[in-house]
């Protein structure tokens, strides 16, 4: 048996915690590895740095039971990160919420709780959690930002009916750098290793470890689930801090089916190696726009490649003729959609999409996610999608293609 680690609301501390709990077990030689609830890039690699292991992410909601019990089964024990609050998913009837991870796995939660402004209240909030769904074990609660012994004491008296794992007191030094899209990568992070090991002493000095690691138990083999078919034998993806937002799950099926992956910087000015199909995957290309539109090496490669380029979020925003950033300086980029987007004007897009492609290297059905904040200010051409949202409303068509180059906002997580 696993466990998942979860809380009440976002904003609680449980990446902190799980990632302080990950290094503290690592360096006590408990072999363990992670996972993370729903369509988040960013979380897994603070993960994989903290545990030294691949961390999948386990959705919920665009994943069949199968495909999640595959991933999350193997010999090391898992700790999974939940998303938001332990039961918020999507509408209409909170489909995805890690709360459902906990029951297809028949695993423990650990809830935790930022007790910061709490003393008594704290009882009828974590027994409404524990009572809320009987599918749902919660087996106890870490207490967050603690503030005085007192405090402890009095928390502690209010949860007598639950198991207090750990109570850690408030640590400013601990705060995340964050951005429009979630928390400063782990690869940008210089000072990763000394963070990591911060959240550990903290988590060491003020968590039963013993009792936590007695949860750890490996998680029976599961048969493979339908597995992605790659797009081409020669796969080249673009990979560094302005595209790094790709599933690990996506990159490993087309593996399984023999595909041959190479990856390249765009930021390095690096061509894309020859190939069959050019991946450009999400992440931050308008943090570095004006790099980009100088780097005439990478952006001659996609212009002249006769391979299928896919380009998704910000590797579509790179695949149009211009990328506008957040001061509102225009960008050229590779000019193979017509498409124009900006940074400057800012619109949340977010949600789950049901996606239909009826021709191009991923003509079929698939489930994805959307999350930017970027405008489309131009878009001439063929759609690339029919989209429907998590309530199977129809939505506008999404993304273009046009000869080799096709591309979304949206990312692709899953087969329908």
């Amino acid at each position: 048996m696993s466990f998942l680690i979860a809380a009440p609301s976002s904003g609680s501390g449980k990446t902190t915690v799980t990632l302080g709990l990950l290094r503290a077990l690592q360096r006590r030689d408990v072999p363990i590895r992670a996972a993370k609830s729903g369509p988040d890039y960013i979380d897994p690699r603070f993960h994989e740095a903290a545990c030294g292991q691949p961390c999948p992410n386990l959705d919920a909601w665009a994943m069949g039971a199968d495909r999640i019990k595959a991933l999350a089964a193997g010999r090391i024990p898992l700790i999974i990160e939940g998303a938001m609050g332990l039961f918020d998913g999507a509408p209409p009837n909170g489909k995805g919420a890690a709360a459902d991870l906990a029951r297809f796995l028949d695993i423990p939660v650990i809830l935790v709780v930022d007790a910061g402004r709490m003393a008594g209240s704290i009882a009828p909030l974590v027994q409404g959690f524990a009572r809320f769904d009987a599918r749902v074990n919660v087996a106890g609660v870490i207490l967050n930002n603690i503030g005085s012994a007192r405090h402890e004491a009095m928390l502690r008296r209010a949860l007598a009916c639950i198991t207090v794992f750990g109570a850690l007191p408030r640590n400013a030094a601990l705060a995340q750098p964050s951005r429009h899209l979630g928390l400063v990568q782990a690869q940008e992070r210089d000072d990763l290793g000394v963070f990591l090991d911060q959240a550990a002493d903290l988590v060491a000095a003020h968590c039963d470890l013993k009792a936590i690691e007695a949860m750890l138990h490996a998680i029976a083999p599961a048969p493979s689930a339908n597995r992605m078919p790659p797009p081409g034998q020669r796969i080249t993806i673009a990979d560094d801090a302005a595209f790094a937002f790709h599933y690990p799950h996506l990159l490993a099926d087309w593996q399984a089916a023999g595909a041959e992956l190479r990856f390249f910087s765009p930021l390095a000015d690096e061509p894309a190696p020859e190939a069959d199909f050019i991946y450009l995957p999400g992440g931050y290309p308008e943090l570095h726009a004006g790099h980009l539109a100088a780097n005439s090496q990478f952006l001659d490669s996609l212009r002249k490649s006769t391979a299928m380029i896919y380009g998704e979020c910000g590797g579509y925003m790179t695949l149009g003729e211009v990328l506008i950033d957040a001061n509102g300086d225009a960008h050229h980029m590779a000019g193979l959609l017509q498409l124009e987007t900006s940074f400057a004007a800012r619109g949340l897009h977010l949600g789950y999409r049901n996606l239909t492609a009826t021709r191009g290297p991923l003509a079929g059905q698939w489930t994805g996610h959307e999350f930017h904040y970027a405008s489309t200010v131009r878009a001439v051409g063929e759609p690339l999608f029919a989209a429907k949202d998590a309530e199977e409303g129809a939505l506008p068509p999404m993304g273009l293609i046009h000869k080799n180059a096709s591309g979304s906002f949206a990312h692709i997580i899953d087969v329908a």
